[in-house]
């Protein structure tokens, strides 16, 4: 087998992985860092805890330092229903910059002869790995927004248990933070001039209210939409590198599904596969077509579910247009 050169153009979760399981596997790795992007809140269940353990060899999540918050159950309201049970579902609160950083660290540790964290001449590389696309180059389906903000908790509440409730317009999710905060999201059916505003009335409109002290007094509206990009793989030719896209610039789900942060790091062990099959003597268009089948394949499936779930919840005419999207 011949040793492929690559170059990973990022450092979020999928691109790392992707450069760890390429490390592995004695090819030649140049890591290329994207700037920090600050702190941003991940929700891993223990089936994502346990998919980022068995990949990168960690027997405990203590080895990574996190100072993780745990969460023990949640309660889920969907649609008309009055009932929220409050079911055992353990998960875990963490900055993905922070846990992105440790990987990093990691990385470094066990691969010192094979990552560069800069490319630095030498020879071109076969493929680069990347999750930085550009919007106009996926499919979307749909235009939903989610809304986020933090805020405090009321005295006395429970910081263990994550909350999912319904209003007409919007579900919403409550995540405590650990610290006396939690993080208020509500997705909504499309795009909002005051988000503040509109995370602020419905939450007074959510079972959620006596849950915080106020509304969060700060928000962002972020794109949310399921999207998979049209061309997530390219060979490589004589003049370029071939390109494989990982993470959410390959793929992204919506963030009812709770699964966004596994969906990644299955891109990162898809395109590795796709590198080192490519070594090996396999055609890399053949490869290519295989990798872009397999996200589409996933897409369907993910978008059945939405399809499914979302008239449960939203028979108002604003969440037409999103639904439609899904089928």
């Amino acid at each position: 087998m011949s040793r492929a050169d690559v170059e990973i153009a990022g450092s979020g979760l999928a691109e790392l992985t992707c450069a760890w399981l390429l490390a592995a596997r004695g090819h030649r790795v140049r890591l290329r860092s994207r700037p920090d992007e600050g702190r941003r809140t991940l929700l891993l269940g223990a089936s994502t805890q346990a998919l980022l353990r068995s990949l990168w060899g960690i027997a405990e999540p203590a080895e990574l330092d996190l100072g993780t918050h745990a969460l023990t159950h949640r309660r889920a309201r969907w649609g008309a229903t009055t009932a929220a049970p409050r079911r055992v579902q353990p998960a875990v609160v963490v900055d993905g910059a922070r846990l992105a950083a440790r990987l990093r660290d990691r990385l470094a540790a066990h691969h010192p002869d094979t990552v560069a964290e800069e490319p630095g001449g030498g020879r071109p590389p076969r493929w680069t790995v990347t999750a930085a696309s550009h919007p106009d180059d996926h499919w979307t389906a749909g235009r939903r927004r989610l809304l986020a903000g933090e805020a405090a908790l009321a005295p006395g509440q429970d910081d263990t248990t994550a909350r999912l409730d319904c209003t007409d317009l919007a579900w919403l999710h409550l995540t405590p933070l650990g610290d006396g905060n939690a993080l208020l999201q509500a997705m909504i059916p499309g795009p909002a001039a005051h988000p503040e505003n509109l995370l602020g009335r419905l939450l007074a409109a959510s079972d959620l209210a006596p849950r915080l002290l106020c509304a969060p007094t700060a928000a962002v509206s972020l794109s949310a939409a399921p999207r998979l990009h049209r061309v997530p793989a390219t060979a490589p030719t004589a003049d370029t590198p071939g390109r494989l896209l990982v993470g959410a610039g390959a793929i992204r789900y919506d963030p009812l599904s709770g699964t966004g942060t596994a969906q990644a790091l299955r891109t990162a062990v898809l395109a590795t596969a796709v590198i080192h099959a490519e070594a090996t003597g396999t055609s890399p268009q053949a490869l290519c077509a295989h990798y872009a089948a397999r996200l589409r394949t996933a897409f369907r499936a993910h978008l059945d579910t939405c399809a499914r779930l979302y008239p449960q919840a939203f028979p108002s005419p604003a969440w037409h247009h999103e639904i439609d999207a899904c089928r």
